[in-house]
């Protein structure tokens, strides 16, 4: 197919994207994100709660109240979503397991160009054996076929790997740290290197993403526009390291040493099938454990389905993203560990 131009859009294309929607602008993903597109200056954004919801959102976002599973729930979607350019899907993993089709059906009946569904993790889309080793991969897959299905909205998949402070801090089950106890399980010798983000750093991603041109000027522009990445992955990252790595890192930020935890060692292997084996009797916990220790799996089955990368891996310098300090971010994981503990 060959690539739009603006000049050849209808009378009234402004060639820019100015609104956007998200759903779960008031959690840990979509907070961030709305945070740093409404920073731009360029969109107006506007976030869909249920009603009665008690998450607060960035200043400056408009909300619209919708309860999904109403009897007009779909007809109340696609009015919220008529006149928008972008809807950013950030679910709950407690949502109901039909709510990102009923969001991307009603999408499409509004006419939303570009919806970045729910998934932030997958880069590998048409590696199957990948995809299904890695658990989650399939149901990002899922998600953006469905969105295809509908025939009328594009899709952009930001991968990113999981979450860094959200990981470090949320306990044993994802990155293996127990912070507040000073306890930590290494998978296998804990040498193995994984891409992983900052909530923030693709907050900036996406910002910067949709502050772009949408369409080429004309056959002559090679500028960056967001059409580049219709219907393909946009990869960010924001440290390549390794639980040692991580581990160095909350020492130097708590002033400990290795003679102050309790260092414990798990095959990554047997770590995943305890983890499906979970999955039985407790489907989130299993699920959870089964996730992070495919990524580190001795194997090249990580989110970006390779075991080692350097930045030309992901697109930040694309993008123009700032380089991290990993002792900031582990900062912030630690401080959350200890409020929730406290």
């Amino acid at each position: 197919m060959s690539v739009k131009c603006a000049k050849d859009q209808p009378a009234g294309f402004t060639n820019r994207i100015e609104r956007i929607a998200i759903v779960g602008a008031g959690g840990t993903v979509g907070y961030p994100i709305a945070e740093e597109l409404l920073a731009t200056g360029k969109h107006s954004v506007t976030a869909l709660t249920r009603p009665g919801s008690t998450n607060s959102v960035p200043a400056g976002v408009k909300t619209i109240a919708v309860s999904y599973d109403s009897e007009d729930g779909e007809a109340a979607l696609v009015d919220a979503f008529r006149g928008q350019q972008v809807l950013i899907i950030c679910l709950s993993p407690a949502a109901a397991p039909d709510t990102h089709h009923r969001l991307v059906v009603a999408a499409a009946k509004a006419g939303v160009p570009y919806v970045v569904p729910n998934g932030w993790g997958w880069l590998w889309l048409d590696d199957e054996e990948k995809r299904q080793k890695s658990i989650h991969g399939e149901m990002v897959y899922q998600n953006l076929k469905q969105v295809e299905a509908e025939g009328v909205s594009s899709w952009i998949c930001v991968c990113c790997s999981f979450w860094y402070e959200f990981s470090l801090y949320t306990g044993e089950r994802a990155y293996g740290f127990t912070l507040p106890d000073k306890k930590v399980t290494l998978f296998d010798d804990g040498e193995k290197k994984i891409w992983t983000s900052t909530t923030r750093q693709v907050g900036r991603a996406i910002a910067k993403l949709f502050s772009l041109k949408e369409l080429p000027e004309d056959e002559n522009d090679h500028g960056l526009t967001v059409s580049r990445w219709r219907n393909r992955p946009l990869s960010v990252g924001s440290f390549n390291v390794s639980q040692r790595d991580m581990l160095d890192s909350v020492h130097r930020v708590m002033g400990t040493t290795d003679e102050d935890w309790i260092i414990t060692k798990e095959p990554s292997v047997a770590r995943r099938e305890r983890g499906l084996k979970l999955m039985a009797t407790d489907p989130r916990q299993g699920f959870v454990l089964a996730l992070y220790a495919s990524i580190f799996l001795p194997e090249d089955v990580g989110f970006f389905g390779k075991s080692t990368f350097d930045e030309e891996d992901v697109d930040n310098r694309l993008l123009g993203l700032p380089k991290e300090d990993l002792d900031e971010a582990t900062k912030r994981a630690i401080d959350i560990a200890v409020k929730v503990k406290e």
